[in-house]
């Protein structure tokens, strides 16, 4: 996913993380049409590919990963107005000095909370 990350500046990265639960056991990088450093918009075509892929597996989507090259490190308005399944976690990608790290929240209709995760290396 880091990788993803990192080929996509310094537009936003985006994808799919497919698993059981709360275990993540793919990752499904997309495309971002929006070619944009402040939002993303999935490639319609390689985001149903990537679903088909993570259903294929017996799997479901358990989160949604994009990245804020230029900040924040928390939803922006756009990510909270365009959130579209709510019922998977939101990753979010963030600067911070010379590396990267990662926040995870659960869009609601009044906002969002963010939850715990736990990174492999």
């Amino acid at each position: 996913m880091m990788e993803h990350v990192l080929s996509c500046l310094p537009e936003e990265a985006c994808g799919l993380l497919g698993g059981e639960g709360n275990n993540v056991l793919s990752v499904r990088p997309v495309k971002n049409i929006s070619k944009s450093s402040y939002r993303f918009r999935m490639d319609p075509s390689e985001q149903i590919k990537a679903m088909f892929e993570i259903e294929e597996q017996g799997h479901q989507i358990v989160a949604i990963y994009h990245s804020h090259p230029v900040g924040p490190e928390v939803p922006s308005e756009l990510d909270k107005n365009e959130a579209a399944y709510q019922e998977a976690a939101y990753l979010i990608w963030y600067p911070s000095g010379e590396k990267w790290n990662c926040r995870a929240f659960v869009m609601m209709a009044e906002g969002y909370e963010e939850i715990p995760i736990e990174l492999d290396p």
